[in-house]
């Protein structure tokens, strides 16, 4: 085998450390906030932190005897190894909460049951929102404020916080990065992946000051304003509301959330392009101006549909302030793949629902934090579409496919084809799959297909029973599994995940 298993087993100590870390400053607030150290909520996260610490040391010190760098290899099994890891510790604090509290049997949103507790909290560190509680209500707002942690760091992702803060990678922390970095490679913010990392957190920490301040002062409580802001720079799309942003009747909250909903589905290296003064760079990004488009050509269709048609259950179309305030507003969120709701949007006309169906598979900007195919992806393959069209009635012409100045050599062609069409074979055998387990559950076609991508892309919400007012609990237990490898495949963009399966990958060939 010519996968040093003792170089990953060391990084993923370390990584456990990380994580535990932030387990343990939420049990801070929780002791703080409840005031009563017997307590479920702080009871739990009080053990989970002394359970990820021991995970920590054992990973460690199983690994402290490595030698050499962390190679492609390492690197390719760290990542997806540490999406399911910290998964499955992110999931405990729910789990053990709900084992601590007395009517856990009643307990509505089901943390009472493992599966349901890993779904959460892989649904929170993929970034992709979808739920299995039925009332918020009932949760202590510690765990919800774990809860919208696990986006958080789960946005820029969580190996990069690790290079950042943990530069014992050295050189090996660059093949991480640009494995875990959603979207085609980005182009370099800095030579050296430790400052690169830095100021992809220092920059998200910046937005994530900022929308908190904004919100509060748009009439959100503190933690409220806290836990969107994580949900919403994250594209995640966790609430502390049932009705997630719907509850919030506020337009200015509204706007304030599609703002910064746009600036995570930015590729964050075009921020710092902006620090450095280089603004005609920006504004010329051919896929920041596709991104910017495809918002607004999106919003003017589901505007003007939900103006000439009443909304199933309304007895009139709705006005145009409105239309264009919920439009726009489920268009970014769709296509940043945040996931808030402003409105049960499921209930709306058929175009507006295929246009966010659409806006489902296009996704952000690619090295944003949101998921899909990516707005790149997109511009690459009509462009090679094109060239193909005109290749069949002028054989003897070769065009250079450019994407701004950039030529795309063969491998980055065949890279954003293979991916396109892998994601579409995953997205029908997703659905095969979740309609053969939910077949004694009558499941519709409109679930299956929407669930499989909303979660593969990295969304939450979908249409019929997964639609904005609706949750993940009733799926059986083999289709949350599916669900959730879904996510994770959609989160480090399938070949990362796939390529630890492969013999050849163990045996070094």
């Amino acid at each position: 085998m010519n996968v040093s298993l003792r170089i990953v087993s060391r990084q993923l100590g370390l990584l456990m450390g990380v994580l535990s870390g932030f387990v343990l400053a939420v049990s801070v607030f929780a002791a703080v906030s409840e005031r009563n150290l017997s307590s479920p909520a702080f009871q739990s996260l009080a053990l989970c932190t002394l359970v990820g610490a021991a995970m920590a040391v054992i990973l460690y010190f199983a690994g402290r005897k490595s030698r050499g760098t962390l190679g492609q290899r390492e690197a390719l099994l760290l990542v997806a190894v540490s999406w399911l890891l910290g998964a499955g510790y992110g999931a405990l604090p729910f789990r053990v909460w709900s084992g601590l509290r007395p009517d856990a049997g009643s307990v509505s949103h089901s943390f009472d049951r493992y599966i349901n507790c890993y779904f959460e909290a892989m649904s929170g560190f993929t970034t992709t929102g979808a739920t299995v509680v039925n009332s918020l209500a009932t949760l202590p707002q510690s765990l919800l404020l774990w809860r919208a942690l696990t986006h958080w760091l789960g946005g820029l992702g969580i190996v990069v916080l690790f290079v950042a803060v943990l530069p014992i990678l050295g050189v090996g922390g660059r093949r991480v990065y640009r494995i875990e970095a959603p979207g085609p490679a980005p182009d370099g913010v800095n030579p050296r992946i430790k400052d690169t990392a830095r100021i992809l957190w220092l920059i998200y920490c910046g937005f994530t000051v900022a929308e908190t301040i904004a919100l509060r002062l748009c009439g959100m409580s503190w933690f409220d304003a806290f836990c969107h802001t994580l949900a919403t720079l994250a594209t995640g799309g966790f609430s502390t509301q049932d009705s997630s942003v719907a509850g919030y009747p506020s337009t200015a909250i509204h706007v304030v959330i599609i703002v910064f909903m746009v600036l995570a589905g930015v590729n964050f290296s075009l921020y710092y392009q902006l620090l450095q003064r280089k603004w005609r760079t920006v504004i010329r990004d051919p896929e920041l101006r596709t991104y910017l488009g495809i918002i607004v050509v999106a919003t003017v269709i589901v505007a003007v549909s939900l103006t000439r048609a009443p909304a199933s259950g309304q007895a009139s179309a709705m006005s145009w302030p409105t239309a264009v305030r919920d439009g726009m507003f489920q268009v970014v969120s769709v296509q940043t793949t945040t996931g808030f709701c402003s409105a049960d949007f499921d209930a709306w006309g058929f175009v507006a629902k295929v246009t966010l169906v659409l806006l489902m598979f296009i996704g952000a900007s690619a090295g944003s934090t949101g998921g899909g195919i990516k707005v790149v992806r997109i511009i690459m393959a009509v462009k090679i579409l094109l060239a193909e069209i005109e290749h069949v009635y002028r054989p003897k012409v070769v065009r250079t496919i450019k994407l701004g100045r950039s030529s795309l050599d063969a491998g980055m062609k065949l890279n954003a084809v293979v991916y396109i069409l892998g994601l579409f074979v995953l997205f029908g055998i997703g659905t095969i799959a979740i309609m053969i387990f939910e077949a004694g559950n009558d499941i519709d076609i409109t679930t299956a297909a929407t669930a499989t991508v909303a979660t593969l892309n990295n969304i939450g919400p979908g249409l019929a029973r997964v639609g904005a007012t609706q949750n993940y609990l009733w799926f059986s237990d083999a289709s949350k599994v599916a669900l959730s490898l879904l996510m994770l495949l959609g989160r480090l963009e399938v070949l990362t995940v796939l390529v630890v399966f492969s013999p050849r990958y163990w045996r070094g060939e």
